[in-house]
């Protein structure tokens, strides 16, 4: 099952990988921002279960453990970088050593990306260990407009000069994309997508503008899998614990109308002997022929039953309209 990235006609398995929580523990501007303790190795085996598997599309960040997921991923991929498609993103100053980010500046919306987007560049491409990135993200979800057409110039030149392929923009701002995506080699967003949650409007300009369309926590970090329950703690260590800013998670636990939500669906997410999550991944592409999930992975067991879900495709329009009306919406 493939993609294409809009009108860049990168061609992409229909579910990327999501690298973030393979970058263990890290602090964003002094706040807890990993998945917790991961195992390098078992990242590594289950960066290679993922090219045996046909889900060769890895989305990592160079902030993802101030760096370390960039480096785990080229590790896995020395040798095999041919079979794999890459997309990281910019954006963040990263202290590698104290395995520290921080913004280019005092606020989001004024930091200063473009004057530092081309050193950043090669950073990510020695973690890397590739001359080239296929898909490069500003990474900075509320920087101006006006800062971000300063960093667009700064990507046109790199896709000029072949180091990168395409690139785009990680925010769920429907003015903000409509602004940057007039770029000639922008050809990519990522939003904030599942069957909860997401920006329909965005959504619809993507299909309009020819974008492929990344989307964001198609899984509901987790909520969406029926792994997690109302008993369900995460580490100190774990972003979950202390998100603000994800509706499925509350004071750190599930939030209890998106389980209860979920239960009421959950005998079309299953049908045909899917997973939940890969239901949820189901709904994702019958949501837009433009979406490419992209759900995070620890283990060789999670990519395998995300990738297996390319299998049975996506929901049928009937299953799209009875979730639809079964959620009221």
């Amino acid at each position: 099952m493939k993609r294409v990235l809009g009108r860049s006609g990168i061609e992409v398995p229909a579910v990327g990988m999501g690298c973030w929580a393979i970058g263990g523990p890290w602090v964003l501007a002094g706040t807890q921002a990993g998945w917790g303790i991961v195992d390098d190795a078992e990242s590594t085996r289950a960066i290679h279960a993922a090219l045996e598997h046909g889900a060769a599309f890895f989305d990592t960040a160079a902030n993802y453990g101030a760096g370390h997921s960039e480096r785990i991923l080229g590790q896995a991929l020395e040798g095999r970088r041919d079979r794999a498609v890459i997309a990281t993103k910019v954006g963040h100053k990263v202290d590698e050593a104290g395995r520290k980010v921080d913004l280019y500046g005092t606020t989001e919306a004024d930091s200063d990306v473009a004057a530092h987007l081309r050193a950043d560049l090669e950073n990510s491409l020695r973690r890397l260990r590739t001359d080239y990135v296929d898909v490069y993200l500003l990474h900075v979800w509320g920087l101006s407009i006006e800062r971000a057409l300063e960093a667009r110039e700064v990507f046109e030149d790199l896709a000029r000069e072949g180091k990168i392929r395409t690139y785009g923009w990680s925010t769920d701002r429907t003015d903000a994309i409509a602004a940057f995506s007039t770029g000639p080699g922008c050809s990519v967003l990522e939003q904030e997508l599942n069957i909860f949650t997401g920006n329909a409007e965005l959504t619809a300009l993507a299909e309009k503008l020819d974008l492929g369309n990344l989307t964001r926590a198609p899984l509901g970090m987790g909520v969406l899998t029926g792994k997690i329950t109302p008993e369900t703690r995460f580490s100190d260590s774990d972003v979950r614990q202390k998100v603000e800013w994800f509706a499925g998670i509350k004071d750190g636990r599930a939030n209890q109308e998106w389980l209860d939500d979920l239960d009421s669906i959950r005998g079309i997410l299953t049908s045909n002997g899917r997973t939940l999550a890969q239901g949820a991944l189901a709904w994702i592409w019958g949501r837009s022929p433009n979406t490419v999930p992209i759900p995070g992975f620890r283990t060789v067991a999670q990519v395998e039953e995300n990738a297996t879900a390319m299998e049975f495709g996506s929901l049928t329009p009937d299953q799209m309209a009875e979730i639809d009306r079964i959620l009221e919406r």
